[in-house]
This record gives C-alpha cells, structure tokens and sequence, in this order.
C-alpha cells in the first residue's frame, strides 16, 4: 500500500473524491451493447499489436483529439493524459520539461517516425521543439521500456507519427487565431496509389507572447514565438510482400526568454530535423522483417548571448518477426551513434556509440497473458548494460483483466555531462528497478483502470556546487549522487452513453529524493484531468479541468508553488460538407498558476479555427 502525506489547500480530498467518484461512475454504467474494432499499436513492444492483448499501461491520441486540442505545443496536449506533468519558462516556445509519473524529462524515449529524438546536452527531447502541427498520432507507454528501447527509457516512452497517405487525394487548409496576437496556418494534402502513399504537410506560427518573468527587475516585454514545420512522408511497394517507406520532418523555431539576471532581449533559435528510410518484408504470414535507418539533429542557439549546442543521433535498426497463432516472437540488432558539438566540451566534438541486441516473446491466451523481453546493449564507454522484463495478465472475467510486471532500465550519461567543463569522466548510467499490478476493465467503448507502480532509481546524476572532483571547483559538476523513489498510483477512465462521454484520471503519487526523503522538485502529489464531451444541435462540445496539487519549486522543499484548477471549454461545428469551425477556451476563468516559481503562465486564452478538408 502507497501511503501519501500532503499539505495542500484545495483540496486534495475534493479533488480525489471527485475524480474517484467518476471513476466508478464508469464502472457502474458500462455498456455492454457497443463493439469496436481492435486497435493496433507499436510502441509497447516495438512490433504491431491490437490495444486489447498489451500488458502495458498505454494512452493513444489521434489526430482528432490534437485538432480539438486547439494547442500549441505537445507538452500541452499531453498533461491532459494521465500520468503526465509538465514544466516550462513562460510561453510554449521556452524550455519544456514533461514528467511521466514524476520520472525526470530525460528519463523518456521519444521517436518521431521511428527516429529518436534526444539533447546530449540537457538530456531528454527538446519538447519545445516538436511541432504539433505535423503529427497524426501519438502513441504513449508509462512505465520503464529499457528491455525494448535500452537508454533513456526508465519513465516511459513516446512514440510520435506524422501524417500518412491513405485512400483517394485529400487537400487540406487550416487557419486560426487567438489571444496574444497567436496565428496559425496548415496546409497539405495526402493519398494512395495502387503502390504509392504520400503525405506533405507544412505549417506556421507566430504570437506575440506574453511577458516571462514575473520579477519587475527582469525584461517585462512580450516574450513570444515564430515557428515553420513541414514534414513529408511516402511510401513504395516492391511487391506484394515488400514495402519501403521514407519520411523527413523539420521545425525552425525562434522564441523570446527572459534569462536570470538580465534585461536583455534574449532569444532561442531552435532546429529540430528528423528523416528515416524503413523497408519491411513479409515473407509469409508468420515472418516478416523490418530494417530502418534514422538521423536526428537537435540545434539549439541563443543570441545575443551566444551559445550553440548541436546533437546528432544516428540509429541503425533490423528486426525480425516470427507469429504462430498466440505466439510472437522477436529479435532485433540495433546500433546507435551519439554526437555533440558544444563549445564547453572537451574535446569540441564528443560521440560513443551503443550496439544492442534484444529478445521478445508474448503469448497471449483466452485466460492468461505473458511477455517477456531481454536487452543487451554494448556502450562504447561503459560496456555491457543488460535489462529485463517480464508481465503477466490474467483474465478474471471476458472484461476484467489484471496485470503484474516487473523490469529494469538505464539511461546513459550525456555526453555533456561526461566531456563539458562541468563534466566527470567516471560518472556512471543511471539504473532503475520497477513493479506495478494493475487492473482494467472495459466494455466497448468504456473502460475503468488502475495502476499501482513502484520505480526506484539509483547511480541518479544531479548536478552538484563546488567539489573537489569536479574539473572546475569553482562552479561544480555532474556526479552520481543521488537516488529517487518513484511511486504511486493512476486510475483512468472513460465511459460513453450515447453522444455522450465522461473522462477522468487521477494520480495519486509520491515522487522523492531517495536521499534526503524530500518531494522531487515541480512534482504535485496529486493531480488530476476531468472532462466532459457532448453533442446539441449539431455542435460538439466539451469542457474538461487539470487539477493539480502544491508542488515544491526547490530541492530544500522551501519555495511553494501552490495548487490550482484549470478549465477549458471546447465547441466544435461542421459548418458544411468541407469546412468545420472551432472555438475553445483554455483556462476559462483565467486561474493564477505557476509552474516554476517567478515564472508567468498564459491567463484566459481563446483560439478560434477553421480547416477546410474536401
């Protein structure tokens, strides 16, 4: 049992009851007279699965939900998930960081198209930098994949999917515009041949911001953004059992801040560029294999004071896929290539790379479900890292399953914090041991579950002042230090009756400093998502609140970000065969809220739309 103490004024005990109250609401009412098709997902264990045999705790968003969203970052769309909070520095342009059940930024795999994503400077994604404009789906996994994806994935991993072609041509146009001066434009089209797909999108914004700093000594301009993102996508087919398919992605993004201590005008021009080629054979109903080739680049300058940090990732990937009726087996070779150029490593250029080799097997019966899956990866730097994991499922009813797993995972150091100034040659990966039990329940298209986990990490790098194995003591540097405790619980649920659906989640968690017992910096011990969705004459409308409770700004648990409530309201309308129109209001009644302490947060926003699809 996970016991939580918490001081929080509004109250955690609405906030619980409410959340939990709907939750059983789900489990009451639950349809029984509704089928759906299964869907499909990869990033659970990296092959194609149907949603309803995974093991794992996993949220998909479809491009629907991202077009209703009205948002303007990822990091927006997803705190609107269970499990998920986020951080940033002012406006959707700024340093981002995004939580997975309170697991640090850097401890997600993210993949865009099959490309990983990744800052061998700050650690983690640069969520700031992903366009949202470009994405069709996104597929979520809470929870340590290391087995699957080995470094980086100790809290989860995300994979994100741009448009692709299907059926006959489709154009589209999208405009809007909002509060603080935001625009947006969209346009692409897509389709299929009889051995072709192909999908191009391209997209621009722009705002005028708002002001980042809350301290009357820092720069009290608008703080705002320009971004242009484009992606394309196609594929061929060889022949009827060979397919190959390449996609390239690219956002340029310029965006205001206000740095510590200054009153400059400072700006961050940020270059974010993906491209893949995969080929994919299947050579009979049971074997297929699949071989891919991916390159990120994560460019990142500020001006006028200058810094300049560029990674480059290269990956290698060839897997192999053996299905015999309830079984999958899987194995794959892989190799990846890490890169920096910053002007505070030594020598300039710094790279490792990691060869790999991982094992899967599930088997998934009326009654019982297993997977299992195995790593090995080889560091160039560190040697062998070896990770496991293993999930049972087990059927009590047609609807009711519950679930154990247990796993390992590690993340390797960045090369900055091996090779900068501020860097130690000896600092060690950082590893992890995790459990959960859970139980689902689902009907249709309802569903109610919960998830009870407990992720320990040891070896954790934190960044410590002025010691003597530091290469500069005058400053400080990186070390293993540290440990933190991970645990807590998640009950998510939707239910739908008609043209009408109820969701909610509630996390309940418990994110600690192994070492000194305190609250993990910018993490609530509770948080939760409610909403409502609803059609009346020919609209669809929805309103849905983000919860949170206190959070601590600082290690030493002193600086006190308080809790707030935030509502937004959506109304939707197909205003003729090709053409449908959006309004939404984020943060309804203009809530006072911070998510890092001097840091101000967007009030009341409206955003209207139109998009034009024939």
């Amino acid at each position: 049992m996970v016991i939580f103490k918490m001081k929080t004024g509004i109250s955690s005990l609405r906030l619980s009851a409410l959340s939990l109250a709907l939750c059983t609401t789900f489990a009451i009412h639950a349809q029984e007279n509704i089928a759906t098709l299964p869907e499909t997902v990869i990033t659970a264990t990296r092959v194609v699965q149907p949603l309803t045999d995974l093991l794992a705790d996993v949220t998909i968003i479809d491009r629907s939900v991202i077009d209703r969203s009205g948002a303007s970052a990822i990091s927006d769309l997803l705190v609107r998930v269970p499990g998920f909070e986020m951080v940033r520095n002012g406006g959707p342009g700024t340093t981002t960081s995004v939580y997975i059940r309170g697991a640090e930024s850097r401890f997600t795999a993210v993949y865009i198209d099959g490309v990983r994503v990744d800052s061998q400077s700050t650690g983690g994604a640069s969520w700031e930098a992903i366009p949202l404009a470009q994405i069709d789906r996104i597929e979520i996994l809470r929870g340590p994949a290391s087995a699957v994806y080995g470094s980086d994935a100790m809290g989860g991993a995300i994979q994100i999917f741009t448009r692709k072609g299907e059926g006959a041509f489709a154009p589209f146009v999208a405009i809007g515009a909002g509060t603080y001066g935001t625009a947006k434009l969209e346009a692409g089209f897509s389709g299929s041949g009889e051995s072709t797909d192909y999908a191009l999108s391209i997209g621009g914004e722009t705002s005028r911001g708002f002001s980042a700093r809350t301290l009357a000594t820092q720069n009290q301009d608008d703080d705002g953004y320009r971004k242009e993102s484009a992606s394309l996508r196609l594929g061929f087919k060889l022949t009827t059992s060979q397919r190959i398919e390449a996609s390239v992605l690219s956002n340029d993004m310029t965006s205001q801040y206000d740095s510590a201590g200054t009153t400059k005008d400072d700006q961050a021009i940020r270059l974010l560029q993906t491209g893949s080629v995969n080929w994919r054979a299947r050579w009979s109903d049971a074997f297929s294999t699949t071989a891919s080739v991916t390159e990120s680049t994560d460019r990142y300058k500020t001006q006028p004071t200058s810094y300049l940090t560029i990674t480059n990732l290269r990956g290698y990937l060839f897997q192999n896929e053996f299905r015999s009726g309830a079984h999958l087996l899987t194995g794959a070779l892989e190799r990846r290539e890490d890169m920096l150029n910053n002007a505070d490593t030594t020598p300039r250029d710094s790279s490792r790379f990691q060869n790999a080799i991982a094992l899967g097997y599930g088997w998934n019966g009326p009654i019982h479900t297993f997977q299992v899956n195995a790593r090995r990866d080889a560091d160039s730097e560190f040697g062998g890292q070896t990770n496991g994991s293993a999930a049972y499922g087990f059927s009590v009813t047609p609807h009711l399953r519950a679930i154990a797993s247990a796993g390992t995972s590690f993340r390797a150091p960045t090369l900055y914090q091996r090779f900068s100034k501020y860097g130690t040659a000896d600092v060690l990966p950082e590893s992890s041991q995790n459990s959960e039990i859970g139980l689902r329940y689902t009907v249709g298209p309802s569903n109610i579950g919960v998830n009870f986990y407990n992720n320990n990490v040891t070896n954790l790098i934190n960044f410590v002042s002025k010691t003597g194995t530091c290469q500069s003591v005058s400053v400080g540097c990186y070390l293993n230090t540290a440990k933190a405790l991970y645990k807590g619980v998640t009950i998510s649920g939707e239910y739908q009756m008609n043209q009408s659906k109820f969701k909610g989640s509630l996390d309940l968690q418990d994110p600690r400093d192994g070492i000194t017992g305190k609250l993990l910096a910018r993490r609530s011990t509770h948080h939760a998502t409610l909403g409502f969705d609803t059609q009346a004459g020919g609209w669809d409308l929805g309103v849905d609140l983000q919860l949170s409770s206190l959070r601590y700004d600082d290690a030493a648990n002193t600086t006190v970000l308080p809790d707030y409530v935030l509502t937004n309201v959506v109304a939707q309308k197909r205003v003729s065969k090709e053409w449908n129109f959006l309004a939404r209001i984020d943060n309804a009644t203009d809530a006072k809220y911070q998510l890092a302490d001097t840091y101000a947060t967007p009030g009341r926003s409206l955003y209207l739309g139109l998009k034009w699809a024939p």
